[in-house]
C-alpha cells in the first residue's frame, strides 16, 4: 500500500504540474483515499501472520473471534462486522503489530486532500443495478470462467486470491446455483460499497442510469466551473 501510495502521488503531482487534470477511479476506500490523500498507513503484516489469522478465524468460528479482537482492541472490534472474515483477521493483525484499525478507518473519511479535488459518486438505482450485475454474471460464465477458476485453482493460489467474490461458488456448484449465489454476493457487494461511497466528506452523487456521455459532461461541467471543490490543505 505505501508504494501504492507513493507511485499514485507521484502521478497526480506529475500530471498538475504539466497543467492536466488527473482522474482517480475507484475501488476500495482505502486505495481511493491513499491516492488522493497523505495517510499514515498501517504496518505490514509479519511473515506468515495473514494466514496464521486466518486460520485462527476460521478455527474459533467467527463470533469468537471477534470476541478475541474486541478483547485486544474493542475500538476496532465495534467497527467490523463479525462476519467480515477478512477485516477481522486485518484488525487481528494490527493489534498483534501494536496498531489499531480504528484509527486507520477514521482517517479514511477526513475532508483533507493533498489536492483541491471534485469527488463525483455515480448513483445507479438498484434495479439497474441488479439487472447489470445479472448480465455481467452472464457474460462471464459465456466467456468460459469455470475453466478459468479451474486453471487457478489448479495450480498455487494465495490465500486472498482464494477469497474472490464466487470462486468457490463457481467451482464448487453447478452452473446455475454458480450464478445464482455470485449474482447475491456480488448485490450485497455493491450495496456495501454504496454504503462506503455515501461516507465521503464532500461527495457529489451524479445519476448514471443514462448514457456514459451524458454522466460524463455533467461531471466535466462540475469540473471546468469548479463547483463544489473542497479545499486542498493550506500553502
Amino acid at each position: 500500500m505505501g508504494e501504492y501510495a507513493e507511485l499514485a502521488h507521484a502521478a497526480v503531482d506529475e500530471a498538475l504540474e504539466r497543467g492536466t487534470t488527473p482522474v482517480v477511479v475507484g475501488g476500495t476506500g482505502l486505495y481511493l483515499r491513499a491516492a488522493l490523500a497523505e495517510l499514515d498507513l498501517p504496518p505490514a503484516p509479519g511473515r506468515g501472520a495473514r494466514e496464521r489469522w486466518e486460520a485462527e478465524y476460521d478455527r474459533l468460528g467467527a463470533e469468537a473471534a471477534h470476541e478475541l479482537l474486541a478483547d485486544r482492541d474493542p475500538e476496532a472490534a465495534a467497527r467490523v462486522h463479525a462476519n467480515d472474515r477478512r477485516r477481522v483477521v486485518r484488525a487481528l493483525e494490527l493489534s498483534e503489530a501494536g496498531a489499531s484499525l480504528a484509527p486507520i478507518e477514521g482517517r479514511l473519511w477526513s475532508e483533507e486532500m493533498r489536492h483541491t479535488t471534485l469527488v463525483v459518486g455515480l448513483e445507479v438505482p438498484k434495479d439497474v443495478l441488479d439487472r447489470r450485475i445479472a448480465e455481467r454474471t452472464r457474460r462471464m460464465f459465456g466467456s468460459g470462467v469455470e475453466d478459468e477458476v479451474r486453471r487457478a485453482l489448479a495450480g498455487p493460489i494465495s490465500s486472498t486470491a482464494r477469497t474472490v467474490h464466487g470462486l468457490s461458488d463457481i467451482a464448487e456448484l453447478p452452473r446455475e446455483e454458480a450464478i445464482a449465489a455470485l449474482n447475491r454476493r456480488t448485490s450485497r457487494y455493491a450495496a456495501y460499497q454504496r454504503k462506503w461511497m455515501r461516507r465521503i466528506p464532500g461527495l457529489v452523487t451524479v445519476p448514471s442510469d443514462r448514457p456514459a456521455g451524458e454522466v460524463a459532461d455533467e461531471i466535466l461541467e462540475m469540473a471546468r466551473t469548479r463547483q463544489r471543490l473542497p479545499a486542498g490543505p493550506a500553502g
